[in-house]
């Protein structure tokens, strides 16, 4: 099985996902198929075949999460160092063409949410920001087109 890199934050949040998941979420559906089930026959039950689709899709997302887990190869990003661009790093760059500037970490795929500013180590951007310095310009290819950006900063923290 391949490790999945993520920082000790996103193993955590993953952690504590699979707690509420597995402790809270699996009885309280366990419940609502009982309930369901006594209400007479099954075939025609909307409250019940509901009920069975939160648990396959709670069930499926546990084994999500252990797979997850399981693989995690945890990064402590507060030792990390250097002022070249890696797993951990929290990068400042300023979009060359409309002068926004963007702060973004980049993390393991299943910590990633870019309204957050964590992005993928497999994102575009991640993938062309890997091994630059500041003052470095950036080419990225979106689905968007083409955006150009300048690295003011690397921090790992």
């Amino acid at each position: 099985m391949d490790k999945i890199p993520m920082t000790a934050a996103g193993h955590a949040a993953l952690e504590a996902e699979l707690k509420q998941r597995a402790s809270n979420e699996r009885p309280r559906i366990i419940a609502a198929i009982s309930e369901a089930r006594s209400h007479g026959d099954l075939s025609e039950n909307a409250e019940y075949h509901a009920a069975k689709e939160q648990q396959s899709l709670n069930e499926g997302r546990i084994a999500e999460l252990e797979s997850q887990i399981a693989r995690a190869e945890i990064i402590d990003v507060s030792k990390l160092t250097g002022d070249t661009i890696t797993f951990g790093a929290t990068v400042k760059l300023v979009d060359e063409d409309t002068d926004e500037e963007k702060v973004y970490q980049i993390v393991g795929e299943a910590e990633s949410d870019v309204k957050q500013g964590r992005v993928s180590i497999g994102s575009p951007i991640a993938r062309a920001l890997v091994g630059k310095k500041v003052g470095d310009t950036v080419e990225v290819v979106t689905p968007g087109g083409g955006k150009s950006y300048e690295v003011l900063q690397v921090r790992f923290a």
